[in-house]
């Protein structure tokens, strides 16, 4: 199952996928979050996914947590970003090679 995954994503390996979904999700969520390459690799040390998005929320995003739950956070971000991850490797679909996704948010905010 691995190996098709990694055959039909257009992006390349699996770990930029997964940092591709990611910075999809938070963009869908209407979150101002973007995950660059360091920060995902530091983030994997932890081998639990709810860990490392709880450690981020709790480090760089901790306003949030006075206003929603960190679960139902978690629990947002995780769905989403499985639903973006399947769509960017489902059946080897062409999809755009890559989305900066930085871009999108500083576009947004007007940076």
């Amino acid at each position: 199952m691995i190996n098709s995954v990694l055959e039909q994503c257009p992006i390349g390996d699996a770990v930029k996928c997964h940092l591709a979904a990611y910075n999809a999700a938070f963009y869908e969520l209407g979150l101002s979050w973007h995950w660059d390459d360091e920060t995902f690799h530091t983030l994997q040390r932890m081998s639990c996914e709810r860990d490392r998005i709880k450690d981020y929320m709790h480090s760089h995003q901790s306003h949030l947590l006075k206003v929603y739950d960190a679960d139902f956070l978690i629990d947002a971000i995780q769905t989403t970003k499985a639903r973006c991850f399947e769509t960017m490797t489902d059946g080897g679909a062409k999809k755009a090679p890559s989305v900066n996704w930085a871009e999108f948010q500083r576009a947004e905010v007007g940076a």
